[in-house]
């Protein structure tokens, strides 16, 4: 005899913390898509430390969640490391990177100055550099793997006139992710990077009006621009074991915008 296949109401639920127990570091969790990431993160019982240079709603973030916090200039890379080290320490392990911290400048290709470009880069993409050297050490040395998530943006794959340092640094956080793919696969680490198009966060509110907002809207096929959730949603799958064969992967959270 055939037995049925259980209905949905009598299938078991999936869990509902499937990172229970798991230990990550966010920066730039203070506000905008890295703090929806921080969120999402904890809903799904992960302990996470928030790295920022933005220190009250830092604090105040990693209150809410039960977190902890830890101030960094990410421009300075004897900063940045010690940063990571305290987090690391201060959660008693780590299993989760997720580098969200960036900053957008929209100027002129012509205009670009070399202290405009460094700083881009420094904060964009060398501060990964470094966050992902200490928190891999750290990862390697438990043997039990672990999950890096960078954020890149559309603008790494499509470019973006008045954004020639980010969509440069961007670009840099794409390779930089697929080379750590490679040599820390090895080590059970996997690494991707997320290509956010259009977000409507804290650091382009004094960039775009509403006219803006209706134009970048219509790009999409689904008419609307990203909210950090929507970003926060793929972070949180790829820190889960769901996504433990993906790797090297830069995946665009673009709403369509490009498909590429």
């Amino acid at each position: 005899m055939q037995t049925p296949a259980p209905s949905a109401s009598s299938a078991p639920s999936p869990p509902t913390t499937p990172l229970a127990g798991r230990r990550a570091i966010v920066t730039g969790g203070a506000r905008g898509i890295g703090a929806a990431i921080a969120a999402r993160l904890t809903a799904s019982g992960a302990t996470v430390a928030i790295l920022d240079v933005l220190e009250e709603p830092g604090r105040e973030q990693a209150e809410r969640l039960g977190g902890t916090f830890h101030r960094v200039d990410l421009c300075d890379a004897a900063d940045t490391r010690r940063a990571v080290g305290e987090a690391i320490d201060a959660l008693g392990g780590i299993e989760v990177l997720v580098n969200n911290a960036g900053i957008l400048r929209f100027s002129p290709l012509l205009e670009i100055d070399a202290e405009q470009w460094d700083r881009t880069f420094a904060i964009n993409a060398r501060s990964m550099l470094l966050t992902t050297q200490v928190v891999a050490r750290a990862m390697i040395a438990t043997g039990r793997g672990g999950r890096i998530i960078n954020l890149a943006s559309m603008a790494g794959k499509a470019g973006g006139a008045g954004q020639a340092d980010y969509a440069a640094s961007k670009a840099a956080v794409i390779a930089l992710t697929r080379v750590t793919a490679l040599e820390l696969g090895p080590h059970g680490i996997t690494a991707n990077s997320l290509c956010p198009g259009y977000v409507l966060t804290e650091m382009g509110a004094a960039t775009r009006t509403e006219a803006d907002v209706a134009e970048w809207s219509s790009y999409s096929p689904l008419g609307r621009l990203g909210a950090p959730d929507d970003v926060a949603g793929v972070a949180h799958f790829l820190a889960t074991d769901d996504a433990a064969y993906l790797t090297g992967q830069a995946f665009n959270v673009t709403g369509g915008m490009i498909m590429h």
